[in-house]
């Protein structure tokens, strides 16, 4: 079983702004400097005309866990993510996102698309939480969910502020 994660992010800037901004490295960096958290590393960066694929690590302090993920897996979480982005297609691109916990049976997957709203942009996010322990892998999901919603929204604030600066 896995648990949906649905988010939409609006921008008040033009589209070939946002993707401009998203396929930068210097977005990268200082996003995880802001809302990365402690220990956030920026792995890998590749670019190509229009595109790029970020893999960077980060850790969510056992302090900050859920009790019903500390009761499956003590310490720190330590997460390696990536992210892609695509050409700008017109007012449209496209891009992936993965996220595993080290040592644990957890994944996060999805698609996120970049579309023109009037003046501004929109960033939809979709995807899903998979927990492969049994019986109390759904409520691992829906925590797991729940803390990913959380930072997108962080990376939000940053990314309007990033590209209002």
């Amino acid at each position: 079983m896995s648990r949906r994660i649905e988010h939409s992010s609006s921008y008040a800037f033009p589209v070939a702004q946002v993707h401009a901004g998203l396929i930068t490295e210097q977005y990268w960096r200082d996003r995880l400097d802001r809302v990365g958290g402690p220990g956030a590393t920026l792995e890998e960066v590749t670019t190509g005309p229009g595109t790029i694929s970020v893999a960077m690590s980060q850790s969510i302090p056992a302090e900050h866990l859920p009790s019903i993920v500390s009761k499956v897996r003590s310490g720190d979480l330590v997460i390696k993510r990536t992210e892609t982005w695509g050409t700008l297609d017109g007012d449209h691109a496209e891009g992936t996102f993965t996220a595993e916990v080290q040592g644990a049976p957890a994944t996060i997957s999805g698609t996120q698309t970049l579309t023109a709203t009037g003046s501004g942009s929109n960033v939809q996010v979709e995807g899903k939480a998979d927990v492969r322990i049994p019986l109390i892998g759904g409520k691992i999901e829906s925590a797991i969910a729940d803390e990913v919603l959380r930072l997108i929204e962080k990376e939000q604030g940053f990314t309007q502020q990033w590209l209002g600066a």
